[in-house]
């Protein structure tokens, strides 16, 4: 199947989206309404370039993002799916609509015709608005890319690739989420991904399963679970805020105040500023590890993160295998196996991993079959407040922001660097 002609990359919904950007913006609506915010993208492999027809073509793509809305039927859903949203946010939701003047887009021309060049994007405006452009936009750049720039690629063998993937991990018994909405090769991409797991996992027996998705879209579409909590923004934005010291304690705390019901999300990312400062901060609040279900890993050793959140929680005198624990960083098929062997050795007997650009950009290339390579892009919170906001992470490849600001954490926390 060859790949379709270009066409505009724009989401066909609002909930095209990851699901922990409509719960952070309903607790933005809640605690922060008014406070404004950047956002900054960030290109890690600094050797991909971008054409000018690339980019022009992505502004043309953001112009149209202002006409995307909730529809009457997606805020029904919505209610019945996700019952933590208030009335007061999904009345917002349907009312919000995104502003592309928001999102400054730069060209910086590298060659001598001024036909590849280097991105430059900055987002700015009202947290509560802001906060929905992440993933989307780096969806809509990423599908613009291969439609422009790397094209020699097609659709053939996806939908069985994609099956073999999830009967692999549905065999192992693995419970396992698609989390691959923002480098995604395009929106096609990802509902054949989608569609081959679910498909998957009615015809393959396992004590394992599709929980679901990340991207709200498509949850719906398949009648699938929704899939998210929180993201590393949260925490970098309550740091600039209310300052370092037990960061990731009063980001949890805010958390709470905003999702009260039994049903409340209350997954936990732990490598904002290091999970090293994480552990000390859930060490010194024992009621709050009680009450918050598991723990997301998304940077560093897996295979460090298991046997340290296990002796965490038995120093705190609470039941290991009660708590999730989700993996999320960088997964690909073996990588799953071999943490899940390592986790049923520990004892953790929830654990799910979120599998995202190995399901939803995994090519090779159509005149050679040699891999493919996806994007290895991000789009950060760079400021709330005008404080910044940074992110240490447990691979120190991906921090970014202020170095100052990440000296003073490293201080606070008395961390390694």
């Amino acid at each position: 199947m060859s790949a379709p002609l270009a066409h505009l990359a724009v989401p066909p919904s609002i909930l095209d989206t990851d699901l922990y950007k409509l719960t952070m913006q309903q607790a933005v609506l809640r605690l922060f309404p008014d406070l404004q915010a950047s956002y900054r993208f960030t290109n890690r492999n600094i050797d991909t370039l971008f054409s000018r027809q690339c980019i022009e073509r992505f502004r043309t793509n953001l112009s149209s993002f202002s006409t995307i809305a909730l529809t009457e039927d997606e805020s029904e859903w919505l209610k019945k799916s996700c019952p933590y949203f208030t009335e007061e946010y999904l009345t917002y939701l349907e009312s919000y609509r995104f502003k592309p003047e928001q999102v400054k887009v730069k060209y910086i021309p590298v060659t001598s015709d001024d036909l590849q060049g280097r991105l430059e994007i900055d987002i700015i405006g009202p947290w509560v608005e802001t906060i929905l452009w992440e993933v989307p936009l780096m969806a809509c750049l990423s599908e613009t890319y291969f439609q422009t720039v790397v094209t020699d690629w097609n659709y053939d063998n996806q939908e069985e690739l994609a099956y073999a993937k999830g009967k692999t991990l549905l065999e192992a018994n693995c419970f396992f989420s698609e989390f691959g909405t923002r480098r995604r090769r395009s929106f096609h991409a990802q509902d054949i991904v989608i569609g081959a797991l679910q498909r998957a996992s009615k015809e393959i027996p396992s004590s394992g399963g599709l929980f679901g998705t990340s991207n709200v879209h498509f949850a719906q579409k398949y009648n699938l679970k929704p899939i998210g909590t929180i993201a590393h923004e949260w925490f970098m934005g309550i740091g600039a805020m209310k300052g370092y010291e037990n960061a990731n304690g009063i980001a949890m705390h805010l958390w709470e105040e905003v999702y009260t019901t039994p049903d409340a999300p209350l997954i936990a990312l732990t490598d904002t500023f290091t999970t090293e400062a994480f552990i000390k901060d859930f060490v010194s609040d024992p009621e709050l590890a009680y009450r918050w279900t598991g723990l997301r890993q998304d940077s560093g050793d897996p295979f460090i993160f298991g046997p340290r959140i296990k002796e965490t929680y038995e120093k705190l005198g609470i039941p290991h295998g009660s708590k999730s624990l989700i993996y999320s960083d960088a997964l690909n098929v073996d990588k799953c196996l071999a943490i899940k062997k390592q986790c049923d050795e520990l004892g953790f007997s929830k654990v799910s991993f979120g599998v995202g650009t190995f399901l939803t950009n995994d090519f090779k290339t159509a005149s050679m079959g040699e891999k493919s390579k996806a994007l290895n892009i991000v789009v950060k919170l760079s400021s709330v407040d005008h404080k910044p906001c940074v992110k240490l992470s447990d691979d120190l490849k991906k921090t970014t922001g202020d170095k100052a600001t990440v000296e003073h954490i490293i201080s606070v926390y008395n961390l390694k660097k």
